[in-house]
């Protein structure tokens, strides 16, 4: 079960590092090629288009409103695009490999302000817990549902689990409304995320928080109720709220609660998991649909996860090239190396995951 008070253990110091020789070769690798680890034209272009559609868009909804149907039909583009940008501009920028240049990195990560979450709770909760913990009970905040699912076989068991198989994808909907709308103000008023303690924000960060949130109100909400109306709002905003809801979730859920994934604990007294950072990281996380370029640029390389939660610091654009490199190095290793081939066969996946931790006798 969770614990409210779980301290952040530790990852023990091997000899033969499997880390360090992932990062011999890949380094190896970007030097004979004389490649940057940044980003590069593909990924400055790319961000330019989706940030440009972003605007064209929401221009376009609510000065110069289409017919219903095609009113739908671009608020679901309008949802996608919220998601786009989120794993092509934002997700970079957040790690420090969108440019080689820092004020770049800040900029792209600051994406996240157009789209209504707070920068500094998304850094806390994703760069620093979920890629440092990834799937361990009472740290990893992404697989903290709470009583609504069951994300992991050390969490208790609620009579509604049995059913969340088939209700997941309703509240995958709801996602990035709940985020906006509660779980940032959750975390800066409690100031932790789940049972851990966030550091002090500075006035400039709690300056931005808010700043973010008045900005999101009155453009995602106040304006276009006032040139829209209220029902015709509520519609529209329903629509692009749970579409991007569904796919920031759904991708996010496909890298890490699957069947062939592990939910490594502590050992105890010491605090300590049992495999080191890198082996724990091939343990818990899961690529697909990797042979499939479309589906690699609408979310920015994260269907190659092992190589994003191994080199966070190495852009998307890099990550089929290396990909190559970190399966042969797992071979050599004797650890699976974990894909699925399709969107399709990860979502199945999913599903039976979902399906194995509805039953209370899963441990």
């Amino acid at each position: 079960m969770s614990n409210n008070n779980v301290s952040t253990p530790k990852f023990p110091v091997m000899a033969n590092s499997l880390h360090a020789e992932l990062k011999r070769r890949v380094n190896l690798y970007l030097e004979d090629h004389a490649i940057k680890a940044t980003g590069n034209f593909k990924l400055f272009s790319k961000a330019i288009i989706l940030m440009s559609l972003f605007v064209i868009t929401y221009v376009h909804l609510i000065f110069f409103t289409p017919p219903v149907f095609y009113a739908i039909l671009e608020c679901i583009l309008f949802g996608g695009l919220i998601a786009a940008i989120g794993f092509n501009v934002m997700h970079d920028g957040s790690h420090g490999s969108f440019s080689k240049y820092a004020w770049l990195n800040k900029l792209a990560s600051s994406s996240i302000s157009v789209l209504g979450a707070s920068r500094f709770m998304w850094a806390m909760k994703h760069v620093t817990l979920h890629h440092t913990f990834t799937n361990i009970d009472g740290v990893d905040d992404d697989i903290e549902v709470g009583a609504l699912m069951r994300m992991a076989p050390t969490q208790k068991h609620y009579l509604l689990h049995r059913f969340q198989h088939i209700y997941f994808w309703v509240l995958y909907m709801l996602l990035y409304i709940f985020w906006i709308f509660f779980a940032d103000y959750k975390k800066y008023f409690s100031k932790k995320i789940g049972s851990v303690a966030i550091s002090d924000m500075s006035f400039a960060e709690h300056f931005e928080f808010w700043a973010v949130k008045v900005y999101h109100a009155f453009i995602f909400v106040v304006l276009p109720i006032y040139m829209l109306g209220w029902v015709s709002w509520l519609v529209g905003f329903l629509v692009v709220g749970c579409f991007a809801g569904f796919v920031l979730s759904i991708v996010f859920q496909l890298a890490h609660t699957v069947t062939e994934t592990e939910f490594p604990i502590a050992v105890q007294p010491d605090n300590k998991m049992p495999d080191e950072f890198a082996v724990h990281q091939i343990q818990t996380t899961a690529n697909f649909a990797t042979k499939s370029k479309l589906v690699s640029w609408l979310v920015g390389g994260l269907n190659f996860q092992i190589e994003h939660h191994l080199f966070p610091k190495i852009s998307h654009v890099h990550y089929p090239a290396i990909s190559k490199i970190v399966k042969q190095t797992c071979a050599d290793f004797k650890l699976k190396y974990i894909e699925y081939p399709t969107v399709i066969s990860a979502i199945k996946a999913h599903v039976q995951y979902l399906k194995l931790m509805s039953k209370p006798s899963f441990q």
